[in-house]
C-alpha cells in the first residue's frame, strides 16, 4: 500500500489504477479506525479492483465547541490495518492540502434540507462540512463506488442526495452498522466513554429497537413511540439530544400508512455524543 499526501500524487496514482484496467471503490475516513471502518474496506474490495482510502480530519464538519483539537489521530496504526485488509492506496492529506486558500474561503457544498434536521439542527453547519469534503474527495478519486457506514444514516442520505443532485458518476453503497457484542455501534468516540459510561451505552440501541419493535407490530403513534423512548434514555442516565422516527428513504415525516422507516436517535452520554438507528423494515438484529 502506498500512502499518498499530495492532490497530485492522488490524481497520478488513481489514473494508473485505471490505466491498468482496474476499478476503484473509495472509502473515506477520519481515522482512528476500527473494526467497522475495516468492514468498509473489506467491502469495497468485494466490489472492485482496487481501493482508495483517505485519512483527513475535516476541519468543516466540526463546530466551535466540538472536539476538533482532541479528536485522536493515529495515522501508523490505521496505515497498518488498511494496508493488512489490501488496501491499495492510502490519501492523507494535510488541511493545507485540502483546503490550500484556507478553510474558511472554502466553496461549501450544501444539501438543503436534509442537512438542516436531526443532527444537523443540533450540529448547525456540521453537513454542509461533510457534503463539501465529500464533494471533494469523490472529484479527486472518480471512484466506480464509494462505501459508507450505515451508523451514520443521515450522513449517507446526505450523501446520496448530493450524488444525485450533482450527477455524480458513483455508486453510493451502505453497509450495516458494526457492533461489540452487547450492540454498541463502533465508533472512534467511544473512547471517550468511562467504564461505568461504556456499561449503560448499549441502552441506546436497545431502546431503538423496542421502538422499532412496535412499529414492526403496527404501532402507528409516532409521537408517543418518541416521547417512550428519550424516558428510556434519561431512565439510564443519557441526555437525549433527539429520538425520531422518520421515512427510511429520505428522512421525510412518515404517515401512517409509511412502512419504509427508521428510527434515530443521538444522546450524551457524559461527554460523548452517541448516534445510532435502526430500519424497521430490516432485520433488527
Amino acid at each position: 500500500m502506498e500512502t499518498l499526501h499530495s492532490v497530485a500524487s492522488l490524481r497520478e496514482r488513481v489514473r494508473g489504477l485505471r490505466s491498468a484496467g482496474r476499478s476503484v471503490a473509495f472509502v473515506p475516513t477520519m481515522g482512528n479506525l476500527h473494526a467497522g471502518h475495516l468492514n468498509l474496506v473489506r467491502a469495497a474490495r468485494a466490489r472492485a479492483g482496487a481501493v482508495v482510502a483517505s485519512i483527513f480530519v475535516n476541519p468543516l464538519q466540526f463546530g466551535p465547541n466540538e472536539d476538533l483539537d482532541a479528536y485522536p489521530r493515529t495515522l501508523e496504526a490505521d496505515r497498518e490495518a488498511l494496508a493488512a485488509h489490501g488496501t491499495d492506496l492510502l490519501f492523507a492529506p494535510s488541511v493545507e492540502a485540502m483546503y490550500p486558500d484556507g478553510a474558511e474561503l472554502q466553496t461549501r457544498v450544501s444539501v438543503r434540507g436534509l442537512a438542516d434536521i436531526l443532527c444537523g439542527a443540533s450540529r448547525p453547519g456540521h453537513f454542509d462540512g461533510v457534503a463539501t469534503v465529500v464533494t471533494k474527495l469523490l472529484n479527486l478519486v472518480q471512484p466506480d463506488i464509494a462505501v459508507f457506514g450505515r451508523k451514520d444514516y443521515q450522513q449517507l442520505i446526505v450523501i446520496r442526495q448530493l450524488v444525485r443532485d450533482l450527477s455524480m458518476q458513483v455508486r453510493i453503497v451502505g453497509i450495516a452498522t458494526e457492533r461489540a457484542a452487547d450492540g454498541l455501534a463502533l465508533s472512534s468516540r467511544n473512547g471517550y466513554l468511562t467504564t461505568d459510561e461504556r456499561g449503560r451505552a448499549p441502552e441506546l440501541k436497545s431502546t431503538l429497537r423496542r421502538t422499532a419493535e412496535a412499529l414492526r407490530s403496527g404501532e402507528r403513534d409516532f409521537p408517543g413511540l418518541e416521547q417512550a423512548a428519550r424516558a428510556s434514555l434519561e431512565a439510564a442516565g443519557m441526555r437525549p439530544d433527539y429520538i425520531a422516527i422518520r421515512r427510511s428513504t429520505d428522512l421525510a415525516e412518515p404517515t401512517p400508512e409509511d412502512t419504509a422507516l427508521v428510527v434515530l436517535g443521538a444522546a450524551f452520554l457524559g461527554r460523548t455524543r452517541l448516534i445510532d438507528n435502526l430500519v424497521v423494515h430490516e432485520d433488527l438484529a
